[in-house]
C-alpha cells in the first residue's frame, strides 16, 4: 500500500470522517486495492448482515420530449421531432401491470423536461397508477424534472412536491445529478437545473419527510477536484436532511454518435470522450463509499458496467446489487445494454459470498431469506480479506 494513502485509509476504516483534501489524494492514487479493501471493510462493518440486496423494478419514460440540451443524452428529443412521444394512461398501466407480474414493487418513472404537459397531467397519472396498483411504489421524476414542473406552473416547489406526494409520488430518484459543480453543468448541459437548485429539491422533499437516490456520472469533463466537490456537496446535505437512503455512480457512457439536432448549439461532442474503464469506476465507487460515511447504501451500476464488473464492485463498497431493470431506455441508447435475470443477480450475489434479499427501495426486505436460513452465517459473514499491493 502507498504510504501516502494509508493512513486516510486508517482514518475512513476507523469510521473518522475524510476531507476533501483526503478525497482527492485517494483518486489521484492508483493502489486499487488497497482503496478497494478499505471500502469493503467500512461496508461491512455498516452491513454486517450476511445479506447483499436487489430490486426488481422497470424504468418507464413517459415521455421523451425535454426542452433542456444534455450533450451527453442520446435518448431526449426536441419538441416537433417526429420521433416525439409521450405514453398514454392505459401504456403506463400495461408496463406496471408486467412489473407486477414479474414480482416488481416499484417503477421507476422519468421523462424529458416536457414544456407543455401540466402539472395536473402529473397528478392525474400519479393518482391513476396508485388508484390500479396501491402495492406498488413509483420512484418518479427526478430534480430536474421536478424544478422544471416548479418553473412551469408557477407554484413555489414546495407546493408543486407536496401536491405530487399527495397524488402518489413515493420517492425520488437521483437523476441529473451528474457533476454538481456548475462549471461543468454549463459546460455539457442547457435549459437545466443548477447545482443549488438541484440539492434545494431534494432539501425540501426530504423536509416533507421524503426519501431519494443521490447519484454520479463521471468520467467526461470535470476534474478530479470536482469529482470530490461533488461528493462534497451530498455529504454535506445528507448531514443536513438525512434524507438519501443510496449513492449510486457510474461511468460516461459515450453516445455512438453524438445526437445533434438543430437545437444544440455550442454543445461538448460526447461521443468523442474515452470512456473511463473498470479501474476507474470500481476505484471512485470505492472512495464514494469512504467519503459519504452518511449515506447507508451504496449501489453497483452493472446496467453500465455489466454483469462481472457489477458482482466485483460487491467487494469494492457497494452493498447492492441494484435492480432488475425490466427497462431501460435512456442508457441503451447510447449503445450501453446489459441485460440481466433475478436467477443472475442473485447468483453474482451468492458467488461473493452474501445471501440475496430483494428489498425495496427504502432498503426494507420484502422477501424470506433462504438457502443459508434467516439467522444463519454465509459464507461471507467472516472478513475476505483483498491482497494488498505492497
Amino acid at each position: 500500500m502507498s504510504s501516502g494513502i494509508k493512513h486516510i485509509l486508517d482514518k475512513a476504516v476507523a469510521g473518522e470522517r475524510l476531507t476533501p483534501e483526503d478525497g482527492l489524494a485517494l483518486l489521484q492514487s492508483h493502489d486499487l486495492i488497497a482503496i478497494g479493501k478499505a471500502a469493503d471493510a467500512v461496508t461491512r462493518r455498516l452491513h454486517p448482515e450476511p445479506y447483499r440486496t436487489y430490486n426488481i423494478d422497470r424504468n418507464i419514460n413517459y415521455t421523451n420530449a425535454c426542452a433542456a440540451v444534455c450533450d451527453f443524452c442520446a435518448f431526449y428529443r426536441p419538441i416537433g421531432h417526429e420521433e416525439v412521444y409521450v405514453l398514454t394512461q392505459e401504456a403506463l398501466h400495461q408496463k406496471v401491470q408486467e412489473t407486477v407480474d414479474l414480482g416488481g414493487d416499484q417503477i421507476l418513472m422519468q421523462g424529458g423536461l416536457h414544456p407543455k404537459l401540466p402539472l395536473e397531467w402529473y397528478e392525474e397519472m400519479l393518482s391513476g397508477l396508485k388508484s390500479a396498483f396501491p402495492q406498488v411504489n413509483i420512484h418518479g421524476f427526478s430534480p430536474p424534472e421536478l424544478y422544471h414542473f416548479h418553473k412551469l406552473s408557477k407554484l413555489p416547489l414546495e407546493t408543486v412536491l407536496q401536491r405530487l406526494k399527495d397524488a402518489g409520488l413515493g420517492s425520488v430518484p437521483g437523476g441529473g445529478g451528474e457533476i454538481l459543480v456548475d462549471r461543468v453543468r454549463k459546460l455539457i448541459t442547457r435549459g437545466k437545473v443548477l447545482t443549488d437548485d438541484w440539492l434545494n429539491v431534494n432539501r425540501v422533499w426530504h423536509q416533507l419527510g421524503g426519501k431519494s437516490t443521490c447519484t454520479m456520472m463521471f468520467g467526461h469533463v470535470e476534474t478530479l477536484e470536482e469529482r470530490i466537490e461533488h461528493l462534497d456537496q451530498l455529504r454535506s446535505l445528507q448531514d443536513e436532511t438525512g434524507g438519501f437512503t443510496a449513492f449510486i455512480c457510474w461511468t460516461h457512457q459515450p453516445p455512438h454518435e453524438a445526437p445533434w439536432y438543430d437545437n444544440r448549439k455550442d454543445g461538448v461532442d460526447m461521443s468523442k470522450l474515452p470512456e473511463a474503464g473498470a479501474f476507474e469506476y470500481l476505484k471512485t465507487q470505492a472512495i464514494g463509499r469512504l467519503y459519504l460515511d452518511n449515506i447507508p447504501n451504496i449501489q453497483s451500476s452493472w446496467v453500465t458496467q455489466g454483469e462481472k464488473i457489477g458482482q466485483i464492485a460487491l467487494s469494492f463498497g457497494a452493498n447492492d446489487m441494484g435492480s432488475l431493470m425490466i427497462e431501460e431506455n435512456v442508457v441503451s441508447q447510447a449503445g450501453t445494454v446489459y441485460h440481466l435475470s433475478v436467477e443472475t443477480l442473485r447468483k453474482c450475489i451468492r458467488e461473493a459470498g452474501y445471501i440475496p434479499r430483494q428489498r425495496n427501495v427504502f432498503y426494507d426486505y420484502i422477501d424470506e431469506a433462504d438457502e443459508f436460513g434467516q439467522g444463519e452465517t454465509s459464507p461471507r459473514a467472516a472478513s475476505v480479506a483483498l491482497p494488498v499491493l505492497n
